[in-house]
This record gives structure tokens, sequence and C-alpha cells, in this order.
């Protein structure tokens, strides 16, 4: 990872998801995950403040060791059991079955090889538990899926990998049977980084051996 990605991203990433539209959004997935907890792109920290006393302990992961200062801060400021480890979310080293609730806000959308993340999602949640996300992506009009394509090139350079375009229900529904998803555009965003995909998706009890 170069100096853009290292020192430049992660403070421009904690500026610009800190609005309070945003804030709102986490809070509202965040109250109803318990026990123990896995984060996937835990960046900055932001959603440490929305965790509700139903969590047990919280295990993180992030790619970017730069965003770890910032969130060291957040974490000290936490009455929560944190453990941070800088991972890439397509290999996780837990074993199956690790974990009651995985969280992921805004990190499907760059992650490489996302679909193998959302299959090791499955593979370490409890039978039972659930996965909670809220993602931007793919728009559900055509005239602005236009743009988010045309834009995807820079995008993912000024977002350090970041996708615009990417149809985050289908990716979850591909690996999950069970999901609930809200889909809306953020009023305080631009319609092409706007688009909302918020849901929970759940494990069969039946799926252990």
């Amino acid at each position: 990872m170069g100096f853009y990605s290292t020192v430049i991203f992660p403070r421009l990433l904690d500026w610009t998801m800190s609005n309070t539209e945003m804030a709102a959004c986490r809070e509202s997935l965040l109250r109803e995950v318990t026990g123990n907890v896995l984060e996937i792109g835990f960046g900055t920290g932001l959603n440490l403040p929305h965790y509700p006393s139903t969590v047990e302990k919280i295990t993180t992961v992030d790619a970017n060791p730069g965003t770890r200062k910032l969130a060291q801060k957040r974490i000290q400021q936490s009455n929560l059991t944190v453990e941070s480890r800088i991972l890439n979310g397509e290999t996780l080293p837990m074993p199956d079955y690790s974990f009651d609730s995985v969280v992921s806000t805004w990190t499907l959308c760059s992650i490489v090889n996302v679909q193998q993340a959302i299959a090791e999602i499955y593979r370490v949640l409890k039978p039972g538990g659930k996965f909670f996300f809220i993602e931007h992506g793919l728009s559900d009009k055509p005239k602005i899926q236009v743009w988010q394509n045309r834009l995807n090139p820079i995008q993912r350079v000024i977002g350090d990998g970041c996708n615009l375009n990417r149809n985050i229900q289908v990716l979850v529904a591909h690996e999950f049977e069970s999901v609930t998803v809200d889909r809306f555009d953020m009023k305080t965003l631009p319609n092409t980084v706007g688009h909302t995909y918020k849901g929970v998706a759940t494990k069969p009890v039946a799926s252990h051996p």
C-alpha cells in the first residue's frame, strides 16, 4: 500500500463516512446485533458508539493498516471488548461457526473477490447467526446506473478500490437463502454513490453438520 492508501485515504474515509445520515443508518442496523461479533472492514471505528449492550466481544478486521491509529482512539473511548486484526476479508483464519453476528458497513464495495468474502462470512457464522450490512451499490434507476458504470474507474482510484456498481443484494443472496434488504437513496449523497442496501441475512439453523 502506498502513501495515499495508508495516510491520506484513512482521514478522507473518516471525514466522508461521519455524516449524521450515515450515523442514523448505523444505529438502526446495529441495535439488533448480539453476542460474539465479527466486523469486516472496521475502518476508523465509526460503528463502535452504536453497538448495543447485547454485544459480548467484537473482533475487527481491516486490510488497511493506516486506519488503525484513528480506530484506536475510538476503541479506547468504548466500553466494548475489541480485538483488532489487519486482515483481508477474503481469507479469514477463524474457525467455522465462530460468531453470532457479522457486520459490514460500506465495505463490500471495496473487496476485490467480494463473493469469496461473503462465503467466508457465511462460514464463520454460527447456525442461526446473522450478517448485518449497509452498503452502497448499483442503483435501481437505469439512468443512474449508466453514470455509475462510467464513473466507476475514477471511483476505484479515489476510493482506494471502491466500486459504485455492485448489486449487493444479488451478491449476498448468492450465499444466503434468507435475506431481508431495504433499498433507498441517501438524501445527503449524490445518486451515484448514495443508493444504499441495508439488510440482514440469516444462516440456517440446520447448517451445522
